[in-house]
């Protein structure tokens, strides 16, 4: 992602989540962070048939999963409970979506935080539920918008429970060099562009 910083545009992979889950019979992983990377790894060694695409980051981030967590591949996980919107993330910008509903919440807007660590198969029923009781959804990936990890949420949205959706991504765009958390600022990455989008997005409901 663009998280890599300053080996810029040729390392940063914006495609990947896009070009890999259109392939059949393929297991993509995101994990949120170091503890889950970890768990998460041999888990699917041990118990995985097949190829399996795992997305690891290289910026240091806030290690704020625990050991003793459940890992079920396949299966999103509720890191924070709220009622009038909700923010599904993937891999280290999971972060950013506590962080933005922290603020939110400063605000007296309830959102709830829904990790994704597995894009492919991906967990329909969790957002599914999140669209009906919340009423408005907004994506957060490093990736690029078109194709990823947020238009993979909107396919399931857009047949089961249709609501107002945004994404926050990179917008057609190849990546740059310079400091990750100025790049993560720059392309809308941080919790402050999700309050933004939040904001805006609630208008809409």
């Amino acid at each position: 992602g663009i998280s890599v910083g300053p080996d810029g545009a040729t390392h940063q992979a914006l495609e990947d989540i896009a070009i890999v889950r259109v392939l059949p019979n393929m297991t993509l992983i995101s994990p949120c962070d170091a503890t889950q990377a970890r768990l998460i790894t041999e888990k699917a060694i041990l118990n995985l048939k097949g190829p399996v695409y795992i997305r690891y980051g290289r910026e240091a981030v806030p290690d704020f999963t625990d050991e003793s967590q459940e890992i079920e591949i396949g299966k999103g996980e509720l890191m924070r409970n709220g009622t009038d919107i909700t923010i599904i993330s993937t891999g280290h910008l999971t972060w950013e979506a506590l962080e933005a509903a922290s603020i939110l919440e400063k605000e007296n807007i309830s959102a709830r935080v829904i990790n994704i660590h597995t894009i492919k198969p991906l967990d329909k029923d969790i957002i599914v539920k999140a669209a009906c009781e919340t009423g408005a959804i907004i994506t957060a990936e490093e990736h690029q918008i078109f194709g990823g990890f947020g238009s993979a949420v909107a396919e399931v949205v857009v047949n089961h429970c249709p609501v107002p959706m945004e994404f926050i991504g990179i917008c057609d765009s190849f990546g740059e060099s310079g400091k990750p958390d100025e790049l993560m600022e720059k392309y809308g990455l941080k919790a402050s562009s999700i309050v933004n989008k939040a904001m805006g997005l609630l208008l809409r409901k």
